[in-house]
């Protein structure tokens, strides 16, 4: 049971990541804006892509937690 719902939540996580990293929503971050002195495109690709790891990080460990608990 807690390795379909850890392999669910990847799956959901790939998605997610696919449309987040894909065209139509990438362009709204395409504007002459700076974030901290960094234009506002690559730092929202880099928050996304740090928000898609550590939420991988998420599922994997909270997954091994859960099955050396039970």
């Amino acid at each position: 049971m807690l390795e379909s719902l850890r392999t669910q939540r990847l799956l959901a996580l790939f998605f997610a990541g696919l449309v987040l990293l894909n065209f139509p929503l990438l362009a709204l971050w395409d504007r002459d804006a700076l974030i901290l002195g960094v234009p506002l495109f690559p730092a929202a690709l880099f928050m996304v892509w740090a928000v898609l790891i550590a939420l991988l990080a998420l599922i994997v460990e909270r997954g091994d937690a859960a099955q050396d608990d039970g």
